[in-house]
Order: structure tokens, then sequence, then C-alpha cells
């Protein structure tokens, strides 16, 4: 398990088979997917772990595996990624993560985040990192803020990848610019 990034807690990784199965039951997770179009199955799954693999070969950078130092080898992933849709914001490189229920309420998430920030920042060069959610996901918001991104009201948007009058089609765009 060769670690990309790590944390006090935490280490940021490259994808392995042995992780399929938890990733698969965390995408099966109804609370997990709250703020997605749909749960997934397990062939939907294994396909989003195999593109995420594909991105950090490819670019050096993805949404990584993350697993507890001392403790479950896989709670999920954090990281960075480019969107694959066109909005107001894109190009772009976002920050997003998705842990499994178990591990919420832990500070993981703000945890590796902040670490993936330092990357992008620090690593990559990149001058700018967003991050976007469904307004009423306040658990992720909040995340957003401790990361210290903000958000400017007349920025929301329509997800282009949700057909119109989808409930979860309105989200809420927060950015964060390279500091210094």
């Amino acid at each position: 398990m060769d670690a990309i990034l790590t944390t006090e807690r935490l280490v940021l990784r490259d994808w392995q088979d042995d992780d399929l199965p938890a990733f698969a039951q965390l995408n099966a997770d109804e609370r997990v997917m709250h703020h997605f179009p749909a749960t997934l199955n397990r062939e939907q799954s294994d396909a989003v772990a195999r593109r995420f693999r594909e991105n950090i070969a490819d670019q050096g950078f993805g949404f990584w595996a993350v697993g507890v130092v001392d403790g479950p080898p896989f709670i999920g992933f954090v990281g960075l990624s480019r969107p694959r849709f066109e909005a107001h914001f894109t190009p772009c490189v976002e920050i997003g993560w998705r842990l499994a229920h178990a591990h919420w309420g832990q500070g993981y998430a703000t945890e590796a985040a902040l670490t993936a920030l330092a990357f992008g920042f620090d690593h990559l060069q990149l001058e700018e990192i967003v991050s976007f959610t469904v307004p009423a996901n306040r658990a992720s918001r909040r995340v957003m803020e401790k990361l210290g991104m903000t958000r400017a009201a007349d920025e929301d948007f329509d997800h282009p990848m949700l057909e119109a009058g989808h409930p979860l089609r309105r989200h809420v765009l927060y950015r964060k610019q390279r500091p210094g």
C-alpha cells in the first residue's frame, strides 16, 4: 500500500483490487448516495473505480483511495479530478470525497481534503480548485467551508449531466484560490 499522500490519521493512495468490494458497498448505501441520482451496483461501482485508477495513472492525480493508519485499509476516496462536463467554471480541477457512512463525523473528509488541496496548489501549481454539490448536502458544504472555500450564490448552476426538472440538478459552487 504505497502512499501518495499521508496525514496524521490517513493514507491517500492508488486503488487496489481489494478496495472494490468495500467501494461497491459504499456506493450501494442509500445514506452515502443520498445526494446523488442513484446508488450503484457492483458493475457500475467497479467501472467508477477503474476510471479513477486510469485518471491517476494518466494525470498523476485523481480521486485516491483512503485508508486509516492502523485501521481500515479502505474507507472511501478523496482527491482531485477534472469534471467531465462543460459549465461556466470549466475547465477546472475539483476536489471531492465520498466516505463510507461508518466513517462520517470524524473529520476524515476535511483532513484528507486539506492534504489533497495542498497537493493541488503546491505540487500541481493549480491557481484554483473548485468543489460543488447540491444545496441540501450540508455535510459536504461544511467540509468545503472548513477548507476555506467560498461560495458566490450567483455562480450556482444546473448540473448539465442531469435533465431539466431533476430534483438534484441545482448545484452550489465553491472556489479556493492558491494561497499567496
